[in-house]
């Protein structure tokens, strides 16, 4: 159970580490990318069985899908809190520190955080609300009570709550699917590519 854990709480303890030690982000989110990569290349082998590489065009337009939801949806739900946002040209004092910023923000944005979060999330949430000897029931079984479970809770990390929670029930359901992991993580992959493109491009900082 540590394993599949592990990731995404040490995710969250790095978050908070710029408010508690006055770390810049600027050397926080790559510490955070670095450090939660690492982890998830050590426990490799615990994930590796789950994680079956193949081409899901299905994954790939859900991922799509929940970005236009994203993006579309702003503006129309009161939101949680107000998102601080990563602007890189804030954070940084030459235009080589911001490309180094704008690059390890995509890499954990589309390489570890889909990871991250879809081993937490679908792998170890999803069926450990069904038992707590999670390991026993095949990946991507559903359950009503795990599938709304797990759908609102990972909205309610997000500060875009609501196309959080759809996100959620899109991912589960691209799980269902295959059975799986590779392809919710793909479909949180391509979401994450296409926001961090467009927030690149409109400089809507607080998507990010």
């Amino acid at each position: 159970m540590f394993k599949y854990i592990a990731p995404f709480a040490l995710f969250a303890v790095l978050t908070y580490l710029p408010e508690v030690t006055g770390l810049s982000q600027a050397v926080a989110y790559p510490v955070k990318t670095i450090l939660v990569g690492a982890l998830i290349i050590i426990l490799w082998k615990t994930f590796r069985p789950e994680i079956r590489p193949f081409w899901d065009w299905t994954a790939v337009a859900a991922g799509v899908a929940v970005f236009l939801l994203w993006i579309g949806l702003d503006g129309l739900y009161p939101q949680l809190g107000t998102p601080k946002g990563f602007d890189p040209y804030t954070l940084s004092e030459t235009d080589f520190e911001t490309y180094i910023l704008i690059a390890f923000r995509m890499a954990g944005a589309v390489l570890v955080v889909p990871v991250m979060e879809e081993i937490f999330w679908r792998s170890f949430a999803l069926r450990v609300l069904i038992d707590s000897d999670f390991k026993k029931i095949p990946l991507g079984q559903y359950s009503f009570f795990s599938f709304i479970a797990v759908s609102i809770a990972f909205g309610f990390v997000h500060h875009q709550w609501l196309p959080g929670i759809i996100a959620g029930m899109i991912y589960a359901g691209v799980l269902y699917r295959t059975g799986n992991l590779f392809s919710p993580i793909i479909s949180h992959a391509v979401t994450n590519l296409l926001l961090g493109l467009y927030v690149l491009w409109s400089q809507e900082w607080f998507y990010w």
